[in-house]
């Protein structure tokens, strides 16, 4: 199996280090022909990966179409938001039968997609040839080597099992799971508690807000996946709880640091202006409360953070407005 990852950012690269670790052969798509050159003439990528040596065989190019060449699986890394329109411009470029694989955390604005379905919807493929790569996938960790897990999901069972050997390494063990709607939701939406618990740990706030909030956090993934047709095991595993504590506990994690800055009183355009990498929290909050009001669905965490990174909601406001709820069961809405 040949691979072509296209987005040269921090986890797009870690994710072609990975391939290239597990004997996959591979090419590295990357915006910037700067950041292409530098990675072909020093085995290296500042901008995305301080202090990174990566391997010999890794391939970098600025030219999509020489990535994707006899390419038998595509990788996604790019931004949510930019999904559609540059896969729209490589449709042509994908081979007939090539395996479609999102690295993507985000639901798409406006359309309220998960990036299966955008894929999906833009290169024709069908359900068995379109996969995602979900987790406790810290780019940094992985980059250096680092024990890791992740989640290959596909409705073919045996197209899971041969991206699962083509990524496997002594360090990236992956697990298959045909739950692609629970794995994506989990990957989107614990972006977006993520931010709420960075505010947290800015405003000086201890483990057991924090704790509250992952826990409460994770019951809302649940809910909009239950109404979205997930399986409810996924959100306890690696895709679901997995990579929502990851992501709320470690400071290498974007939206929680970006959370941090608001939660320290840093205006949100500051925060905004300061942010060089694609936090995804920041636009799917809109997606996902969007997706969880159209099926009726109960997310006050991720309502508050939508309110304060689209509507203008003060962070004081948004603490108060999660203190006074009114008392529940633990379980509801499921």
């Amino acid at each position: 199996m040949k691979a072509a990852v296209l987005g040269g950012g921090s986890w797009g690269t870690t994710f072609a280090q990975v391939l290239c670790d597990a004997g996959t052969p591979v090419a590295l798509w990357c915006r910037r022909p700067e950041v292409a050159a530098q990675i072909e003439s020093t085995r290296t990528s500042p901008r995305y990966l301080p202090g990174v040596t990566l391997p010999a065989g890794l391939r970098a190019t600025a030219d999509a179409a020489e990535a994707l060449a006899d390419a038998d699986m595509v990788v996604l890394a790019l931004p949510a938001q930019s999904l559609r329109q540059n896969l729209t411009g490589w449709a042509s470029l994908l081979g007939p039968d090539a395996v479609l694989v999102s690295l993507i955390k985000g639901i798409e604005l406006g359309t309220g997609d998960r990036m299966s379905q955008v894929i999906a919807e833009v290169s024709g493929a069908s359900p068995d040839r379109i996969a995602v790569i979900s987790g406790p996938n810290l780019a940094l960790e992985i980059a250096a080597r680092q024990y890791c897990a992740t989640v290959v999901a596909c409705a073919d069972e045996s197209v899971a099992g041969r991206l699962q050997q083509a990524c496997h390494t002594s360090y990236f063990r992956a697990y298959t799971n045909p739950d692609v709607i629970g794995c994506e939701l989990g990957g989107a939406v614990k972006n977006v508690i993520a931010i709420a618990v960075g505010i947290a740990v800015g405003m000086g706030l201890g483990d057991n807000t924090r704790a509250m909030l992952i826990t409460r956090g994770l019951a809302e993934i649940a809910r909009l996946g239950t109404a979205l047709g997930a399986d409810q095991h996924t959100f306890a595993g690696l895709a679901g709880l997995g990579d929502l504590v990851a992501s709320c506990s470690s400071p290498l994690a974007r939206n929680r640091s970006f959370g941090e800055k608001l939660g320290r009183g840093m205006p949100l355009a500051a925060v905004l202006a300061s942010t060089t990498q694609t936090v995804e929290g920041v636009k799917s909050s809109e997606s996902v409360r969007q997706l969880a009001r159209d099926h009726g669905v109960e997310m006050p965490i991720t309502e508050v953070i939508a309110g304060v990174m689209h509507d203008g909601l003060a962070i004081t406001d948004a603490v108060l407005l999660l203190a006074s709820r009114s008392a529940k069961p633990e379980r509801y809405g499921v």
